[in-house]
């Protein structure tokens, strides 16, 4: 790689390029103060970084001895929790749960503090998919439920090729249905208007309100009519409306009526379709979802994010035998009731996920040659790209945040030491970028064991820049098998969701968040709908997100998006929060059950179908991220039904295949040979894909087949069960071979 001198450090000349020549024009900030300021952060915070993680080996060795001590011995929870509390893993309840405290977070956004809604993850790196999640601000109902199983396809309502307007007929029905409860008329079905009319208010002088004509003649309003909030169109009420503007929980929706439409024709109102707000936020990906492993790489990723927050960012590709390029959308205006304008966000609100603390890059080297911290790099870039939004003018059409805000999502942290690092490197770059004091964000994922137990330490430490907390299970039960690897075999997979701990974490999460103020100021958020493909069962299942009190949780597309937010439409989230303050539901104790097996120990049968499964996914997932730099795709489970796939699917899957290893319920030579064979299903499974890379037959061979084989094998040695470290090492091994 080539490297450019500045001041004591090496910078990978591609992303030395990129900030000298388009990031740091336009911000004010010179590029000669961006690496001086790099230099100054390096040095400073490069060596708290490493003794963070050295306290993280030293914890999970003394958790590991622990256990191996008490080998055969029956669990002693009481003994095991203050163990904990002795080492610091676990903070005292003196510290941990008391004294209460309110977060003081401010100049935050609408759509995470005031609005509950549906949330989109997408890899930063893939162009086409990161400006279709910030355009799924807005999305169709009728597209939503025309093209997923959500409506059944019996009686002659199959999908096919062309228009079926006995499908069309069930989607208007439902989409109908969904209005009756969100925005319901005074009198009647929505199903029954046969015109809908901007009409003069009759309480409010030169005010409109919106009046439904039915089949029998009469003329209904809605019964709350403060949801009417803007139209499109002629004043004139003899005239039809192109659009009408709805708000229900503090969400938009739009019925968009063209009677000249092959759809609006079949419509007794002439509704064409009904819109939805939909993802009022994208996390943009650094992390889980992508495989970066270079100067290459990451340079491409910090180029998306420009493109992003600057509102110039396309996509050209080819659909269906014809060009097409995608750009962000524009911001929407409608006339409000009263005759001003209502202008409406096009895009969704932008975050970053960046790095955690544990990987290092070689794309800048420190003054002794070292790869320097890659969330270090990460704090500081994100916040120079940021500057072309924070310092834009307020018209600028392309604002992301129109308080003045950076929103930087950080994962794998491990307590509240560790939070505090975050915060602490966050006020280091504002002072030498100039911005204005937390104005850096903090969103803190609660998906390791650490974080959870101290949950509400976490959150005071960041209490003037929280503006996030989730679950995550995936991760979180990852952490979970690594951190209690030596106690024993683990529950199967798919058992760890009915396992005491789960529960307690889900509920644990909204109780420290509303305990902590967050209700109003910042997101309680839950985990990601891993079956892009079974929309009807996320609708009957989804909707426990915002009765658990969640005001955002995470969709693997923006159809899903699309559907997800007529749950938020259903429960008002904010009057569930209100419900739930002041009544726990979850205790530390339950958090500190050990999901293990027991005297309970699995069949053969059963050993043989939870390792293929494991193995499958593993090796669907990984020969992607190593041979095609995929970090996140729909991948066909061992029953080809296909599942989102991230690296946290992989560490939990990995994990349990070792702790399994470890304890002897498999042994290595049957996970070699599972190995073997699901390689064999993966390639039948992308058999299609030219740019496919086979692992057999000689899968020894195969890079790919080699790190999903170390994932397993070597599970135990690597740091918090992570993933990363033989994810690169591999993907650099295969960009190597072929460059």
């Amino acid at each position: 790689m080539d490297y450019v001198q500045a001041g004591t450090l090496q910078i990978a000349k591609p992303f030395y390029d990129f900030i000298v020549q388009e990031a740091a024009p336009g911000t004010g900030v010179e590029p000669k103060h961006f690496w001086s300021a790099l230099e100054r952060i390096v040095r400073e915070f490069g060596p708290r970084n490493a003794a963070l993680l050295r306290k993280r080996d030293t914890l999970q060795a003394a958790i590991d001895q622990w256990h191996r001590d008490r080998p055969g011995q029956p669990h002693d929870a009481a003994a095991y929790k203050q163990f904990l509390l002795n080492i610091g893993y676990l903070l005292p309840e003196s510290e941990s749960d008391g004294p209460d405290f309110q977060i003081t977070t401010e100049n935050v956004d609408p759509e995470i503090a005031a609005i509950a809604g549906p949330q989109l993850v997408v890899p930063v790196t893939n162009a086409r998919y990161a400006v279709n999640a910030v355009n799924a601000r807005w999305g169709s109902l009728y597209d939503a439920l025309y093209g997923t199983d959500v409506v059944d396809e019996d009686q002659g309502a199959e999908k096919g090729e062309a228009y079926n307007p006995v499908r069309g007929a069930r989607v208007m029905a439902g989409a109908a249905a969904f209005l009756d409860r969100a925005v319901p008329l005074a009198a009647g079905r929505h199903a029954d208007v046969v015109r809908y009319m901007v009409a003069p208010s009759p309480s409010t002088p030169e005010g409109r309100t919106l009046v439904a004509l039915l089949e029998d003649g009469s003329r209904q309003g809605l019964i709350r009519p403060e949801q009417f909030v803007g139209f499109f169109g002629p004043l004139n009420q003899d005239d039809e409306p192109k659009s009408v503007i709805l708000r229900n929980h503090g969400l938009h929706l739009e019925l968009r009526i063209d009677r000249t439409h092959h759809i609006g024709r079949e419509n007794k109102a002439g509704v064409c379709d009904v819109v939805l707000e939909a993802a009022l936020t994208t996390i943009l990906d650094f992390e889980d979802s992508v495989a970066v492993v270079d100067a290459e790489d990451k340079t491409g990723a910090f180029r998306n994010l420009l493109g992003l927050l600057k509102g110039d960012l396309t996509a050209k590709f080819s659909k269906g035998g014809r060009f097409v390029e995608r750009r962000m959308h524009e911001d929407r205006s409608f006339t409000a009731p009263d005759g001003t304008e209502l202008r409406l966000p096009g895009r969704s609100l932008m975050l970053v996920r960046n790095v955690g603390l544990l990987m290092t890059t070689d794309i800048v080297l420190d003054d002794q040659g070292r790869e320097i911290f890659e969330g270090i790099l990460d704090g500081l870039t994100t916040a120079l790209i940021s500057l072309h939004d924070l310092r834009a003018s307020a018209d600028n059409p392309w604002r992301n945040s129109r308080h003045g805000s950076v929103y930087i999502v950080k994962p794998k942290q491990h307590g509240p030491e560790e939070v505090q690092f975050t915060r602490d490197l966050f006020a280091a770059i504002e002072g030498t970028l100039d911005l204005t004091h937390n104005a850096l964000k903090i969103g803190i994922m609660d998906e390791e064991r650490r974080t959870t137990l101290n949950l509400k330490e976490c959150i005071r430490v960041a209490r003037e820049r929280v503006i996030f907390i989730n679950t995550g299970f995936l991760d979180r039960t990852g952490d979970e098998i690594h951190t209690s690897m030596e106690a024993g075999p683990m529950v199967r997979k798919n058992d760890m969701r009915s396992e005491p701990w789960m529960t307690a974490y889900e509920n644990w999460n909204v109780d420290m968040g509303l305990a902590a103020g967050l209700s109003g100021k910042a997101q309680i958020g839950k985990g990601m709908w891993a079956k892009p493909d079974k929309m009807k069962e996320m609708v009957e299942a989804k909707i426990g997100h915002p009765l658990s009190g969640a005001n955002c949780a995470w969709v693997p597309s923006p159809t899903a998006a699309v559907l997800h937010a007529s749950h938020y439409h259903q429960v008002d989230v904010f009057a569930q929060q209100r419900e739930l303050m002041g009544k726990p539901r979850a205790t530390l104790d339950d958090l500190l059950r050990l999901p293990l097996l027991g005297d309970k120990r699995p069949t053969p049968e059963e050993i043989e179908e939870e390792l293929a499964n494991n193995a499958q996914s593993i090796l669907g997932y990984v020969v992607r991220w190593v041979n095609q730099g995929v970090g996140c795709s729909k991948v066909p489970d061992i029953s080809d039904v296909g599942l989102m796939e991230d690296r946290a699917t992989l560490r939990i899957s990995s994990q349990h295949m070792a702790n399994w290893l470890r304890h002897g319920i498999c042994t290595r030579d049957q996970i070699l040979a599972v190995l073997r064979r699901m390689a064999d299903v993966v390639d039948r499974q992308n058999a299609t894909d030219p740019q496919y890379q086979p692992m057999g037959p000689n899968h020894d061979q195969s890079i790919a087949f080699q790190a999903a084989r170390d994932l397993i094998l070597l599970g135990r040695e690597q740091p918090s069960g992570y993933t990363e470290p033989i994810l690169h090492a591999r993907r650099k091994e295969v960009k190597a071979e072929t460059h």
